[in-house]
This record gives structure tokens, C-alpha cells and sequence, in this order.
């Protein structure tokens, strides 16, 4: 008996020597904030509109012998494990295997363009599960258990690849999508970018093809950007195509304000009837305390006529 406690000391001396020599830096992160949000403000009553951040991050990261970096990140929301990922990094850039489910390559940017708080076509949900009760967006697809690959900047360009061999949303089997963006060193705070996806949405060889390009410029306090996004399915109803454009100014170092537009067309027989979003939105910050929120308002959302909605999102957060 004795002799198997030495041995299970000796094993856990030699872990502890191995963590040791392998350290990694831990952190937890979080904040204290109230939001109040009204998804649907002329559709009546929808309840509270006050609720309380309720997430905690968990990282951890180190870097083995060799000089690969590895980092680890868990999320605690409303009680659960929500999101997850690791990420290894090194010269060649960085590979994030998300478990949890992320943005995709293409997902990242699907409306980059400039705002304050939130996109004009954001915080409207009339079903609460941002499904039929939100407006449509040409997004990037996948989910969970997703690779997205990073590559190093090269004279200011920089190229994202997703893939996801099954089970996730928009591809009838396994998915992969681009995105390239460059911000060139000649000219000063102009950022363009495109990104690509084609990939089976269903059985019998269905395609759909999603192609979005956006330029961006930022001089002084003002940033101004214009993007354009396009999908072709092999379903001529399901084929749309949007534009948008926002621009925000910083008022001075704490304070934002923005406005922001997107249009979307749809290929069908109600085509005249274009989703149309428009939104303010300002934030301001002083020291650790942030006052963020936006007011939004879309027409014929999801290209059904008179489909009007307004709503509203604030929040004041608190990190320490």
C-alpha cells in the first residue's frame, strides 16, 4: 500500500513538473451590464424589456517548446456552456477549431460596414429566435465544429478559410468558404475585402453560390464603407442580392454616432417589395463604462409587403 502512494506521488510530482515547465497564463473576463431592448416596438406588449449580462469568459493560453501557440477559450452564459474554441498559432498564422459554432469565414463578413452599436438590419426579432421575425442577410453558413484557418498579413492582405465536413446549417454535406481582405500600405485607412462561398444546400445537387465585396475608409473621425452581396441558387426563388452602406463619427475619443442602410432584392414574384433597413446608432464611453444602443426600422421585411417594423436596443456595461 505504501509503495502505490509512492508511486502515484511520484507520478504526480512528475505532472506537476510538466505543467510546470508548460505554464500557461489563465484570465477570466466579464462585465456588469443591464440591456434594454425592444425587438418589435409597435407590435405591442413583448414582455420585460430589461435583462442582465449573465456570461463569463475563461482563457487560457501558453506556447509549447517548439513556439506553437495554444489558446483555449470557454464561455459561461445564462448558467451554461455556450461557446468553445481552441486556437493554435504560430508564423504560418492561426488555425480555430470552434465547437461551439462561430462565424464563418464569409459569416465574418456579411456586414462589415461602419456603425456605432449594431447593423440597421439587427435587433428586430418579432419570433424571438431570429428566424422568420428577423430580416434576411446573404451570410455565411456551417456551425459547430468548424476550422477557420488565419494567414499572416502580407503587404497588409490577409486570407480566412472555413470548413466544416458535416452536420451544419447551409450545405447538404461538407462546407467552405473564403474571405480576403486588404488594407494596402500606400493608402491610409482604406480597408477592401471579398469573400466567396459554393457549396451543395441540398440533395439531387442543389448549389448555392454567395459572393459579398465591401470597401471601407476611414479618414480623421469620419469612417464610411459601401458593400455588395449577391446569391445564386440553383432555386431561382431563393436567389437574392442586398446592398448597404453606413457611416460613423467620432464625435472625439469617447463618443460615436453612426447610420447605417441595407437593401435587400428578391428573385421572385413579389421581387418589388424590397427589404429595407435603416438605423442610427451611438455609443459612448468613459472609463470603464460604456452607453451603447441603436433605433432600427425595416420595411417589407423578408420582401413581404407592409412587413414594418421598428425597434430599439441599449445597453450600459461596466468592465472591470
Amino acid at each position: 500500500m505504501n509503495n502505490l502512494k509512492k508511486i502515484g506521488l511520484s507520478a504526480l510530482a512528475g505532472s506537476l513538473a510538466t505543467v510546470a515547465a508548460h505554464a500557461a497564463e489563465f484570465s477570466v473576463s466579464g462585465s456588469a451590464s443591464i440591456t434594454m431592448d425592444r425587438p418589435h416596438q409597435n407590435g405591442g406588449t413583448t414582455g420585460n424589456d430589461f435583462s442582465m449580462g449573465d456570461s463569463l469568459g475563461f482563457n487560457a493560453s501558453g506556447e509549447t517548446d517548439n513556439g506553437l501557440g495554444v489558446a483555449v477559450y470557454y464561455e459561461i452564459d445564462n448558467g451554461a456552456l455556450d461557446d468553445y474554441d481552441m486556437t493554435l498559432s504560430g508564423d504560418w498564422g492561426s488555425l480555430k477549431f470552434n465547437g461551439s459554432g462561430s462565424s464563418s469565414a464569409f459569416g465574418a463578413v456579411d456586414d462589415v460596414m461602419p456603425n456605432a452599436y449594431e447593423e440597421s438590419w439587427d435587433v428586430t426579432d418579432t419570433d424571438g429566435a431570429a428566424t422568420t421575425g428577423s430580416p434576411q442577410v446573404i451570410g455565411g453558413g456551417g456551425g459547430a465544429n468548424m476550422f477557420i484557418y488565419t494567414s499572416p498579413s502580407v503587404a497588409g492582405a490577409t486570407l480566412t478559410v472555413a470548413y466544416q465536413n458535416s452536420g451544419g446549417s447551409d450545405a447538404a454535406a461538407s462546407y467552405t468558404d473564403y474571405a480576403i481582405a486588404m488594407s494596402p500600405e500606400m493608402v491610409e485607412g482604406l480597408t477592401v475585402g471579398f469573400a466567396v462561398s459554393d457549396n451543395e444546400v441540398a440533395a439531387g445537387g442543389k448549389n448555392s453560390n454567395k459572393t459579398t465585396g465591401y470597401v471601407k475608409y476611414a479618414t480623421g473621425g469620419v469612417t464610411v464603407g459601401y458593400q455588395f452581396s449577391e446569391e445564386d441558387h440553383d432555386t431561382k426563388s431563393s436567389s437574392k442580392e442586398s446592398t448597404g452602406w453606413g457611416i460613423t463619427y467620432a464625435v472625439n475619443d469617447d463618443m460615436s454616432i453612426g447610420y447605417h442602410t441595407h437593401t435587400m432584392e428578391f428573385d421572385t414574384a413579389n421581387s418589388t417589395n424590397d427589404q429595407e433597413s435603416t438605423g442610427i446608432s451611438a455609443s459612448y464611453t468613459m472609463g470603464g463604462m460604456t452607453l451603447g444602443g441603436a433605433i432600427n426600422e425595416t420595411d417589407n421585411s423578408r420582401g413581404t409587403a407592409a412587413s414594418d417594423f421598428e425597434s430599439y436596443e441599449f445597453n450600459l456595461s461596466f468592465a472591470f
